[in-house]
C-alpha cells in the first residue's frame, strides 16, 4: 500500500461514537448476555463504565479499583443514589464500592465476582506488574469471565502526530500477534478460553491493520471448586476504600413497607374518588338515583377485568368510606408488591387507619366535605 494512500487516511479519521463508548458498549452487551450478578473493573479510573453498569438490572454488586485515587474521588459521587432512587426503590439490591490500590496486589475483597473488566489497563502497568497481573485476576480472583482490551500498535500509523505510543503513561502498546500470544498462553496456564475481537473498524481497504482497541474475552473452562481455590488467600485488606453506596431496595424491609404503604393509600384513594363521584352522580340524577348501589359495580369499567366477590365491595356508612384490603391486594401492584395477603396486612399493621376488624381501609369523608 503506497505511503500517500495511507497519509490520505491519517487525516480522516474519525470514531462514532467515540472509541471509548464503543469499549463501554462492549461490555454492556456482554453483560446482557451473560447476566453476572458481580461484576468488577478494575482500573477503573473515572468511574464512566461503573455508572453505565450500575443501571443493568442484573448486577447487584459492583466495584471498582484504580491506582489513583485522586481520579476516582474527582468522579465517584456519580455512584451515589439519586433523590428518585429512594422514592422509588428498585426490586433489585445495589451496593457499589470503590477500592484504592494496585491490580498487582491480591485482596480478598475482590473474591466472588462474575465479571471482572480490564478496560485499557495493561499497557499503563510496569513490567514487574504485568508479571503480577495474569496470577492475581486469573489464578486469585478468577471470575467466570474476563474482559482485557488494550490498543493495537499496528493502528497507529493511521493516527497522526502518534510516534511510539498514544498515551504518554502508556509502557507498552501490543500488535495483534503480541497480544494474541500473550492472552493464549494466560488463558492455558489458569484454565480459561479465549476469543478476540475489538471495536473501531480500520477503513475500508485496510481491514489487515485490525480493530483500533483489540479485545480478549475470556471465560473460565470449568467451575472453582474447593480444591482449586488459592490456599495462599491473603486474611487481610491491602486495598483501601474509598467510597461505598448502598441503594435503596425492596429487598429491604423498611423500603418495603414505605412502598407497600404508599401504593395501598393510592389506590385505596383512586377507588373512594371513583365511589364518590359515582355517588354523587347518582344522587344529582332522580332516575339513576334508585339504581345506585355503593358497589364496584359502580366503577367496573375502570377495574377492567378485576373480578371481586361481594364481600371485597368498597361502601360508604355515614362519614366513613370502607375500601376492604381484599380489593386493594386484587390490584397488580400491590399483589407484586406484598406477594401474600398476609404480607399486605402485616406491613400496614398500625401505619394505615383501618375499619375496627382490620379488614379495610377506612376514610373520613366529613373533614373532606368541610374543606369542599
Amino acid at each position: 500500500m503506497d505511503k500517500n494512500f495511507k497519509e490520505e487516511f491519517t487525516q480522516i479519521i474519525k470514531f462514532q461514537p467515540p472509541l471509548y463508548k464503543q469499549r463501554h458498549q462492549f461490555v454492556k452487551d456482554l453483560v446482557e448476555k451473560y447476566k453476572p450478578k458481580k461484576v468488577a473493573d478494575l482500573g477503573c479510573a473515572d468511574c464512566s463504565l461503573l455508572w453505565m453498569l450500575k443501571f443493568c438490572s442484573c448486577i447487584e454488586v459492583l466495584a471498582g479499583l484504580d491506582i489513583c485515587e485522586n481520579v476516582m474521588k474527582e468522579k465517584m459521587h456519580m455512584l451515589s443514589p439519586l433523590p428518585v432512587d429512594y422514592l422509588q426503590p428498585s426490586e433489585r439490591s445495589l451496593t457499589v464500592t470503590l477500592h484504592h490500590g494496585s491490580v498487582a496486589h491480591k485482596d480478598p475483597c475482590m473474591l466472588g465476582f462474575d465479571l471482572v473488566t480490564c478496560i485499557e489497563l495493561i499497557e499503563h502497568l510496569e513490567e514487574s506488574e504485568l508479571k503480577k497481573f495474569p496470577e492475581v485476576v486469573f489464578g486469585y480472583m478468577a471470575p467466570s469471565i474476563v474482559v482485557i482490551s488494550t490498543p493495537n500498535s499496528e493502528f497507529n500509523p493511521l493516527f497522526p502526530r502518534v510516534m511510539l505510543h498514544r498515551h504518554p503513561d502508556h509502557k507498552l502498546e501490543w500488535s495483534q500477534a503480541q497480544f494474541q500470544s500473550w492472552a493464549l498462553e494466560t488463558a492455558r496456564c489458569y484454565n480459561y478460553s479465549v476469543e478476540f475481537t475489538g471495536v473501531g473498524h480500520p477503513p475500508t481497504g485496510m481491514e489487515k491493520v485490525g480493530f483500533c482497541t483489540q479485545i480478549g474475552v475470556f471465560v473460565r473452562k470449568y467451575p472453582q471448586t474447593g480444591e482449586s481455590v488459592q490456599s495462599d488467600k491473603p486474611t487481610e485488606a491491602v486495598y483501601k476504600t474509598v467510597f461505598k453506596a448502598v441503594y435503596p431496595s425492596l429487598k429491604d424491609e423498611k423500603y418495603l413497607q414505605n412502598a407497600v404503604i404508599n401504593e395501598v393509600i393510592f389506590t385505596a384513594q383512586i377507588i373512594k374518588h371513583r365511589l364518590m363521584s359515582k355517588r354523587k352522580e347518582c344522587s344529582d340524577d332522580p332516575e339513576r338515583k334508585s339504581k345506585f348501589q355503593p358497589s364496584m359495580d359502580c366503577f367496573s369499567d375502570y377495574l377492567g377485568k378485576l373480578v371481586v366477590e361481594k364481600n371485597m365491595e368498597p361502601f360508604v356508612s355515614g362519614n366513613e368510606v370502607y375500601i376492604p384490603l381484599a380489593t386493594i391486594f386484587s390490584f397488580p401492584k400491590v399483589n407484586r408488591l406484598c406477594g401474600t395477603f398476609e404480607k399486605l396486612c402485616k406491613l400496614i399493621a398500625g401505619k394505615v387507619t383501618l375499619s375496627s376488624d382490620g379488614s379495610a381501609v377506612m376514610f373520613n369523608i366529613e373533614y373532606e366535605n368541610e374543606e369542599n
